[in-house]
């Protein structure tokens, strides 16, 4: 399974540079203890587009002073978001699955390079962050709304610089909110509301060029072991996009309680039946062994939309990616290959 693509969990065990051993445990924080953390993200962050500026998190506040320069950049979409919104990041996460060879998203590689600008320096985070790797780059901001720290991780990271985490739980921001407080960080609130305004544009105008979308339900499973199916869930990007070209989330796998620490809802192959009234059926696959493995287990290969052909398989690590994110960068890219597939589905869950 890449960690990468199915992040329930968080960068553990992060190892801590020493001489920030003191502010570390002044600073931990239990997740979810922040004041106002069920309070709306957007609401929460001042948007004044001025400094100083304060974002709170479920792990902590981040006091931003003045605008920044040397920006880090933690988890998905936040180093598109930034360069979206003209900040190319000094050093951003190692796309290490769906990345190119060199580690970078095609997507943000391409923005970078049409910018003629350099490429930022890249640092892993799996299975632990590392922060000696960021501590070099000298970051004056660290960007990590769509992330899973830890609270060990946050405390560390913000001893190196103010770090924005995510508002209410780990890999469980919305994609516009991400947005918005990405904005808001780099003041550049209004900027950030028009790139927003550009992704619904681009995923209504690819809905309106398809409305037989809007007659499907759709459900999108995680499927990567034989035995194992997951549902992902409203508020996962994944769906979000799906459900942004028209196709509604299905109403019996959509009533799946989510997994706790999860953004998806855990039920096991044996569940399969609760697929039977799926119009479009999406997955996504290491390769294709793993795709061969998992198509021919019998609970899989019985499901009515599997059968019918009506059934969107993302075996392309890169394609798998750029649409499990909602981004300026990512949509664009996405959209291209994504859309003609899944209109080739939902012809045949006619």
């Amino acid at each position: 399974m890449s960690a990468s693509l199915f992040p329930s969990f968080h960068a553990r065990g992060i190892r801590r540079a020493a001489a920030f051993a003191g502010a570390t445990a002044a600073l931990l924080l239990l997740a979810g203890c922040a004041p106002g953390a069920d309070a709306d993200p957007a609401a929460r962050a001042d948007t004044s587009g001025s400094f100083p500026v304060t974002i709170e998190s479920a792990l902590g506040d981040a006091v931003i002073e003045s605008a920044p320069e040397r920006v880090v950049t933690i988890g998905w979409g936040s180093a598109d978001t930034a360069i979206a919104l003209g900040t190319i990041p000094v050093g951003v996460e190692a796309a290490t699955w769906g990345g190119d060879d060199d580690e970078y998203f095609p997507w943000v590689r391409a923005a970078i390079e049409d910018d003629g600008a350099e490429l930022p320096e890249t640092f892993d985070v799996y299975p632990e962050v590392d922060v000696e790797a960021v501590l070099e780059l000298a970051p004056d901001l660290i960007l990590a709304p769509q992330s899973g720290l830890s609270a060990e991780d946050f405390a560390t990271l913000s001893a190196i610089a103010p770090t924005v985490a995510f508002p209410e739980a780990a890999w469980r921001t919305a994609w516009d909110d991400q947005i918005t407080i990405i904005g808001t960080a780099l003041g550049k609130s209004d900027e950030a509301a028009a790139l927003i305004d550009g992704v619904t544009a681009a995923l209504d105008a690819a809905a309106a060029e398809h409305p037989e979308f809007a007659d499907l339900s759709f459900a999108y499973v995680y499927t990567a072991e034989p035995g194992q199916l997951a549902i992902y869930q409203e508020g996962d990007s994944r769906v979000d996009l799906i459900s942004g070209l028209g196709l509604t989330l299905d109403s019996t796998t959509s009533a799946v309680p989510l997994t706790e620490g999860s953004f998806s809802s855990t039920v096991g192959l044996e569940r399969a039946d609760l697929l039977n009234d799926v119009d479009v059926l999406f997955t996504w696959f290491n390769d294709e062994t793993n795709q061969a493995a998992i198509e021919a287990q019998p609970l899989f290969a019985q499901i009515p939309a599997f059968e019918r052909g009506s059934y969107v398989p993302s075996v392309d690590n890169q394609l798998a990616m750029a649409s499990s994110m909602l981004t300026p960068l990512s949509v664009p890219w996405a959209l291209d290959a994504y859309v003609p597939m899944i209109a080739a589905a939902a012809a045949a869950a006619q």
